[in-house]
């Protein structure tokens, strides 16, 4: 499941009350029913999975979190970006894995010729 993070105007505004009064606030205010239909689309779909609805469930998921990536679409972007250093790190840690798995059968292979002797 993803968590979309969902504003409180009253904490916001009280935190700067030059930014309720800015124009830069009209599209947050335009893009709420995005945020509200996502949050209930996940909730939806986390209901249906419960009742045994599994189709319906999956499907009402997969809106939902296309409905939150369209909400967050600096945060996706940001992944986005950052996945070809993760993978560039997934694969180096597979690397030592498997050195250290071929020095343990090394010393595995030399153990069992001392025991065999």
């Amino acid at each position: 499941m993803v968590v979309v993070p969902i504003p409180n105007p009253s904490v916001e505004a009280a935190a700067e009350p030059s930014s309720a009064t800015s124009p830069a606030a009209a599209p947050s205010k335009s893009n709420d029913w995005l945020c509200y239909s996502a949050c209930g689309t996940l909730l939806a779909s986390g209901v249906l999975l419960l009742s045994g609805n599994r189709r319906a469930g999956l499907l009402a998921a997969i809106a939902g979190t296309t409905l939150a990536a369209l909400d967050q679409q600096d945060t996706v972007r940001s992944w986005w970006n950052a996945l070809p250093g993760l993978m560039d790190d997934a694969n180096r840690m597979i690397g030592q894995v498997q050195n250290v798995v071929q020095n343990v059968d090394v010393q595995r292979e030399k153990l069992r010729a001392l025991v065999e002797r």
